[in-house]
């Protein structure tokens, strides 16, 4: 039962983690100094893109699923619960790149923002 809610508990986190990478740069119009997480949170997920490098959360979700008696995570988080659910995969690049325009988008507009605050 424990590694169960584990498991659950750990894919929650993992959808909010996601969510803040995507969304986190509009945080940070009201709270600047989310910034400094936000950048950090981008900056993983563009690692994991680029490198493909495996996400701990995925690993602690995988691991626990597997306690529970269940096969466990065959793929990766993202591969697992959105692509091919949410958007069908084959516009996997697609959704990468709207992912990054929203974030460069977030940006763009809270650096305008500063700038009318300090000008």
């Amino acid at each position: 039962m424990g590694y169960r809610i584990l498991a659950e508990v750990t894919m929650a986190v993992h959808f909010l983690f996601i969510a803040f990478v995507v969304l986190g740069g509009f945080l940070v119009w009201r709270w600047p100094k989310v910034v400094w997480f936000h950048l950090l949170a981008a900056g993983w997920g563009l690692c994991i893109v680029l490198f493909g490098l495996n996400c701990p959360l995925t690993h602690v979700e995988d691991w626990a699923r597997e306690r529970t008696g269940e096969a466990g995570l065959s793929r990766g988080f993202i591969d697992t619960y959105l692509t091919g659910v949410i958007y069908p995969e084959r516009y996997l690049n697609e959704v990468r790149l709207l992912i990054a325009a929203v974030v460069v988008f977030s940006y763009t507009v809270a650096v305008r923002r500063w700038r009318l605050r300090r000008g």
